[in-house]
């Protein structure tokens, strides 16, 4: 029999089975999961660290690299890894992050994979409702790291306490878009890979580009994190990072309950259902898309 959640405030850390099923409630919007979500409290300020970037940056990595570090101290960590979602049976294009498989069974992590549900930049409401099940769990830390899409990353700032933006030195040729988008967002920026040829070139070329735009220069860490090498100075910047009052509280708790609310509005929407619906139609003569949407929403 199931477990039905009268009491989620509960929830421990120590007991991820409970976790999990608490996880799964929420997802998939069990009868259970209004009232979990209600009645969750937060006994400790745990901070929410967004990792995000372009693929290829090394992101997975660089989290199982960070989570080596954070153990250390004996830091019980979350991470969601958010996958991309397939657009043609809405489920996980990735799955569980092989690169994490060493933490797999680590008593002090607990790792999460979850499709974006059609979030282009990686932040669904579901993201927000799930992060928020691990930081009332007790966890110390929780990671969640992004699909990976560019401009659209941004969404991760309506969620995440602390925001590392992850590049590589190839990302030179597109530092038109990085100004345009991922700076602003950034607490700080990590440049992995960093053994690659023209990375001190990179950094210094950020770095001047972040004077310019920002008042508060975030910092620049260069890692190459499959050998570990940078990941301490990233981890005492989050664990500086973790003490001081978030600047922007008020305009994240702004973006979380819109895309809440945005949720509730579309929950009775079934994609699959407006799929073989726009096929139909699309079948029929004088199809107008916008006619359509009007149509069906009412």
């Amino acid at each position: 029999m199931a477990t039905v959640f009268t009491q989620p405030a509960m929830i421990n850390y120590s007991d991820f089975k409970q976790v999990a099923r608490a996880l799964t409630i929420v997802e998939n919007d069990l009868a259970e999961s209004n009232v979990l979500l209600k009645s969750l409290t937060f006994n400790k300020p745990t901070p929410i660290i967004g990792i995000t970037g372009p693929p290829g940056a090394g992101k997975s990595t660089l989290v199982n690299a960070l989570i080596d570090v954070l153990l250390k101290d004996g830091s019980k960590i979350a991470v969601l890894a958010i996958d991309p979602t397939s657009p043609f049976n809405f489920g996980s294009l990735l799955g569980d992050r092989i690169r994490m498989a060493s933490h797999f069974n680590h008593p002090g992590v607990f790792i999460r994979s979850l499709a974006t549900r059609g979030s282009l930049g990686g932040l669904s409401a579901k993201t927000i409702e799930m992060a928020d099940v691990l930081r009332a769990a007790g966890f110390d830390y929780v990671l969640i790291e992004t699909v990976g899409v560019g401009q659209s990353e941004i969404e991760i700032t309506g969620l995440a306490d602390i925001t590392l933006v992850v590049l590589v030195p190839e990302a030179g040729d597109e530092i038109q878009h990085i100004k345009s988008g991922l700076m602003e967002i950034a607490d700080a920026f990590i440049i992995n890979k960093a053994d690659r040829a023209d990375a001190d070139i990179f950094a210094n070329n950020l770095k001047k580009i972040l004077t310019q735009k920002k008042h508060e220069q975030p910092p620049v860490f260069k890692t190459i994190a499959s050998q570990a090498n940078g990941i301490k100075e990233v981890a005492d910047f989050i664990k500086t990072s973790s003490n001081f009052k978030n600047k922007r509280r008020e305009i994240l708790l702004a973006e979380k309950a819109y895309k809440l609310i945005q949720h509730k509005l579309t929950q009775h929407i079934d994609k699959k259902k407006l799929q073989q619906d726009v096929a139909e139609a699309s079948e029929k003569g004088n199809f107008n898309l916008y006619n359509f949407v009007d149509t069906y929403i009412r």
